[in-house]
């Protein structure tokens, strides 16, 4: 697999298994869809991929543990503190090789 430039190779066979699991998931890639090219609170994510706001938490929680979003947070005019979230990542390339996968993740730079 040729290494594009923004991205990195995961060596880790566990992460790879994660990774795996993420891009097996609609929700997941519906998410990371969603965000790819800007901010958006959950309740935002929700509406515009029409996943359950418990769902899109889930989700959210799990691409976090994998380092895979920035989050931001910010107080609005009601005091209320919102956090918002952006994919780090563009794309996951995977290959399936004899007895071998290659994971490699693209990143997203805005």
């Amino acid at each position: 697999m040729q290494v594009l430039q923004n991205s990195k190779i995961v060596d880790d066979e566990e992460k790879k298994d994660v990774l795996l699991e993420i891009i097996a998931d609609k929700y997941c890639r519906q998410i990371i869809s969603s965000i790819v090219d800007g901010k958006k609170s959950v309740p935002k994510i929700s509406k515009e991929t029409n996943i359950p706001i418990s769902t899109v938490y889930r989700k959210i929680q799990k691409l976090e543990e994998q380092k895979l979003l920035d989050i931001t947070g910010l107080i609005n005019d009601e005091g209320k503190k919102i956090f918002l979230y952006s994919s780090r990542i563009r794309s996951i390339l995977s290959q399936f090789d004899s007895n071998s996968v290659t994971i490699q993740i693209i990143t997203n730079y805005l």
